[in-house]
């Protein structure tokens, strides 16, 4: 198993750098097949602007952590806050694709990616902050 853990300040200039940190990470090619690699990161960047943002709404600067793992069966990535956390389950639900009314949504695609892209996501929220491990497997 191999484990990188990175510290990542609380500003969205930084987001190239997650990107960047990740795929140094597994920059081995039998990781991941490519299109997975993308997916992990469009994933990965949802999870770290979601924790962002999360900061600047209490004001916090202390860094957001980032741990990549990679083991035989699979790659986790785990992003963790120090904001004062949601509830996964109350998230408003998106109209269907299909449905004209789902162009007046502009944000809130970014938990449904993690959910839809990953083989496993869990997301563990309190007034303390907010874990996410995303799980491909291999």
């Amino acid at each position: 198993m191999t484990t990188v853990h990175h510290d990542v300040l609380p500003d969205f200039v930084h987001l190239a750098e997650v990107r960047s940190r990740l795929t140094a990470a597994l920059r081995d090619a039998d990781v991941l097949p490519e299109s997975r690699l993308n997916d992990l990161r469009l994933v990965v960047s949802e999870g770290v602007t979601n924790a962002i943002e999360a900061h600047h709404r209490c004001g916090s600067d202390e860094p957001i952590g980032l741990t990549i793992s990679v083991t035989a069966k699979k790659v986790m990535v785990k992003i963790v806050d120090r904001g004062t956390g949601f509830d996964p389950d109350g998230l408003t639900e998106h109209p269907p694709v299909t449905d004209p009314k789902r162009l007046e949504y502009e944000r809130g695609l970014g938990v449904t990616l993690m959910k839809r892209m990953t083989d496993i996501c869990d997301i563990a929220s309190n007034k303390s902050g907010t874990t996410v491990t995303l799980t491909m497997l291999r």
